[in-house]
């Protein structure tokens, strides 16, 4: 019986020592997710919308931009197309790109 116990109790303690282990890697886990951020801005809902406000302009202004970048690109190509004298392509092109300079400064077409 004493051999019976003393197996019983070394596995006791394997198990309570991978069960540590475990428990061990669920508390990293939980850290690594920063859940305790994610609990804190659900019990803050005027930090959560702060917060959702400035990546939404952030994200806005990224936006803007980005287009004005890839408008300018296409306006430069446009450009260089009408400076090629294509019979018909480049008379279109050449009106657009005029029209777009116009709409630039301000003036009425």
């Amino acid at each position: 019986m004493g051999e019976d116990r003393r197996r019983e109790a070394v596995s006791e303690r394997e198990q309570m020592s991978l069960l540590q282990d475990r428990l061990e890697k669920i508390a990293a886990d939980l850290e690594k997710s920063q859940m305790a951020e994610y609990v804190e801005l659900l019990n803050r809902p005027f930090k959560l919308i702060w917060r959702n406000l400035m990546v939404g302009v952030a994200r806005g202004i990224g936006s803007v931009i980005g287009f004005a970048f890839f408008a300018t690109a296409i306006l430069y190509v446009l450009q260089s197309l009408g400076q090629l004298n294509l019979p018909i392509i480049g008379d279109y092109i050449a009106d657009l790109v005029r029209i777009v300079q116009i709409q630039l400064d301000g003036k009425q077409y």
